[in-house]
């Protein structure tokens, strides 16, 4: 069993993703080649964003928005805890602070309600993660951000395709950034990303900041990185977009299929009422992980652990004032959460395997504890 099965996905698509492929080949225009600005133009059609700004990844993305903004040493930006370093990680490399804000138990996705405690004069930015698949709840932390003249990022690195009261992530803050890592619900066969936003001066900032700040050839207005999204890169996932609401539906088919099995055995992801997930990973809790990780593990089912570590809690962003307790909510997600294989391409039998696997291990579990 596959933990996300990309041959299963490539053995489908073969045809296209070989076509576009071998197009690239053929014209050998190898770096902002004409299907980066047609892959632009699609995945802002599908967003309802006015700009898309195809980058070379996730992490750059992020950092291209930041610099869009203006970002520098000194600010903080205001972020969770519970996420892939990269979120604080670009905030630290422009020498910025980050300042984290627990997360909402159910959700795992930052908590609005201690948001505004956290702003300073020196607050200049907000990012918002929408995690495992679900965007965070963008109106109250706009709301927020906007009392305070804040622009908000939402990193959306696991949520493209997914909504938010009927609107579509990474249109639904100042700047919103993704992933293209392969992985992702939306996955390329390498590293890549885009940022989106409705802004027009923004929009000219972050294509300029990608090709080393230029305007035009040898002409640098500000100081930029190399941060481009490769063409063929850009190809695949245009022939993987072919598809691509077809695999969110199976997605969310396969995220249903293990609820309805596991609720009341273990804590399944709870999707708010006005959201759809689109499951970048299927997470669970569970009280004793390790256990639950050797079982699966015996049983030839493979696990991830996303994220056993909060960013707080890592040498590289531990602050004298922040340490162990500081934010409770997360640090009891890093302990119990797991993740099961999840992808559009999971056979029902291999869903009830797991299921069954699991389920036993809790009522084992439940049993021992008694």
């Amino acid at each position: 069993m596959e933990f996300i099965d990309l041959k299963a996905q490539y053995a489908t698509l073969k045809s296209s993703i070989d076509c576009r492929i071998h197009s690239v080949l053929e014209h050998a225009q190898f770096v902002m080649g004409p299907e980066v600005e047609q892959l632009e133009r699609e995945l802002a059609r599908r967003t309802g964003a006015k700009h898309c700004v195809g980058c070379a990844s996730g992490t750059d993305a992020i950092l291209i928005a930041m610099m869009a903004l203006g970002i520098r040493a000194d600010d903080e930006v205001i972020t969770t805890p519970f996420t892939f370093v990269s979120t604080a990680e670009t905030i630290a490399l422009l020498g910025a602070q980050p300042v984290f804000v627990d997360i909402d138990a159910r959700t795992y996705n930052i908590d609005p309600t201690k948001l505004e405690q956290k702003i300073t004069p020196h607050t200049k930015a907000i990012i918002a993660v929408s995690l495992y698949g679900q965007c965070a709840e963008m109106d109250a932390i706009n709301a927020i951000a906007e009392r305070h003249n804040l622009p908000v990022i939402e990193d959306a690195a696991q949520s493209f395709g997914a909504t938010y009261r009927g609107r579509k992530s990474c249109n639904l803050s100042t700047i919103g950034c993704t992933s293209f890592f392969p992985s992702k619900p939306l996955g390329c066969y390498g590293d890549g990303g885009a940022c989106f936003t409705n802004n027009d001066a923004l929009a000219t900032a972050m294509k300029q900041i990608r090709v080393h700040g230029q305007d035009r050839r040898y002409h640098h207005p500000r100081v930029g990185i190399n941060g481009r999204l490769d063409t063929l890169q850009a190809a695949i996932l245009l022939a993987k977009l072919e598809s691509f609401e077809a695999e969110i539906a199976a997605r969310q088919r396969v995220g249903k299929a293990y609820t309805a099995r596991l609720e009341g055995m273990v804590q399944t992801p709870y999707v708010e009422p006005h959201n759809t997930s689109v499951y970048a990973q299927y997470t669970i809790q569970v009280n004793d992980r390790d256990v639950f990780q050797q079982e699966l593990k015996a049983a030839n089912i493979p696990t991830a652990v996303h994220y056993p570590v909060p960013l707080h809690l890592q040498p590289a962003f531990r602050l004298e004032d922040v340490g162990p307790g500081s934010f409770p909510q997360a640090e009891a997600a890093a302990r119990r959460v797991i993740s099961l294989p999840m992808h559009p391409y999971l056979r029902d039998g291999e869903i009830d395997r797991v299921a069954e696997v699991v389920s036993k291990t809790a009522l084992l579990a439940a049993s021992d504890s008694r």
